[in-house]
């Protein structure tokens, strides 16, 4: 079973206490009205899927329901770290020293 840890609770609970809610640290149309059809397609749906680190939210459905943040690679679907919403997104270095451990 995989374990997650819930930065708010401080817990390393069961996964189906969670839920995935998309990539993180996406930068939101400051007016959305504004994009055309092709850019707001973009937002909605493009997404990088990367094959390693991955920068993800979820949420913590069955717990303290809030959302966060979570550096995982994508190959072993081992969790590396997480993080309170709001901060800021680790460096490159920190992730690859994460990895690499």
């Amino acid at each position: 079973m995989l374990l997650i840890h819930c930065p708010y609770c401080k817990e390393d609970l069961p996964e189906l206490e969670f839920s995935y809610a998309g990539e993180a640290h996406i930068a939101r149309p400051e007016n959305p009205a504004d994009l055309d059809d092709e850019a707001w397609r973009d937002f909605l749906f493009i997404r990088s899927n990367v094959r390693g680190i991955h920068l993800e939210r979820w949420r913590h459905i069955h717990g303290c329901a809030r959302f966060f943040n979570a550096a995982r690679n994508t190959v072993t679907d081992k969790f590396l770290l997480t993080y309170k919403s709001g901060l800021p997104r680790p460096s490159d270095d920190t992730l690859k020293e994460l990895a690499n451990d």
